[in-house]
């Protein structure tokens, strides 16, 4: 069965952690993808060669591999040039994500040099996009999947705080490829509808990776009840 077809209907887990974060570290993370695989994940999407080799050697689950670089003059920075997809093709990165957006690239590569680059060397593509006309574009370009990774990340796409739902919808319908739907997506119902509406699977990252970020929702949640039953007891 080929990757496409494990991860079909399922739920991948995001599992990165940035230098600025607890839980950073490859020996982490493969911990996480470890915990992620008992739970259920048909896949893991990882950031960096170094963390792509410790999740490999630590779950029997696809990896897809990313590299979040940042260089001067470009906003592009999830696997931006050929240099990060060697990395990730060297670490044995099951499949690649990489930026598909048509924003200026570093190095004076362009979308299109990127994904030939990656065909030349067969492997499987991942185009993370933002709105319509990106995945529309990066399908013609001969990428193997497309996911929403991108909408509200770019300024050009909505951000309207959840899931767009609206741009899986549409695209499902437009692509004949695979579409990942991915981004702010937080609970099991989100990821259900998202199913519902036509993606090929769904990627969770912080709803389930970020114990920080889960652990300020409550805490959110709680000092807003407090304060609710607090006014409520002054007004009785």
């Amino acid at each position: 069965m080929n990757l496409l077809e494990r991860v079909r209907h399922g739920i991948i887990v995001s599992c990165q952690a940035l230098p600025d974060e607890p839980l950073h570290g490859s020996a982490m993370m493969a911990h996480m993808a470890k915990a992620a695989e008992q739970g259920g994940a048909v896949g893991i999407r990882a950031n960096t060669g170094e963390d792509v080799r410790a999740i490999k050697r630590a779950v029997s689950l696809p990896v897809i591999g990313i590299v979040k670089r940042e260089y001067e003059g470009s906003e592009v920075y999830i696997t931006p040039t050929s240099n990060e997809v060697d990395e990730l093709a060297e670490a044995g990165a099951d499949m690649i994500a990489f930026d598909a957006t048509r924003r200026k690239r570093p190095a004076g590569q362009t979308l299109e040099s990127l994904i030939a680059y990656m065909r030349s060397r067969d492997i499987l593509m991942m185009a993370d996009v933002s709105t319509l006309e990106e995945a529309v574009y990066a399908e013609k370009l001969g990428v193997n999947c497309v996911s929403t990774t991108l909408s509200g990340y770019t300024s050009y796409s909505p951000t309207g705080g959840g899931p767009d739902f609206g741009l899986v919808e549409q695209a499902a319908k437009k692509l004949r490829l695979p579409l990942f739907a991915e981004g702010r997506i937080e609970t099991p119902e989100q990821a259900r509808q998202m199913l519902s509406l036509g993606a090929h699977c769904v990627v969770i990252g912080s709803a389930i990776t970020r114990p920080q970020l889960i652990t300020q929702r409550f805490a959110a949640a709680a000092t807003k009840g407090s304060a609710q039953s607090h006014g409520h007891e002054v007004k009785n």
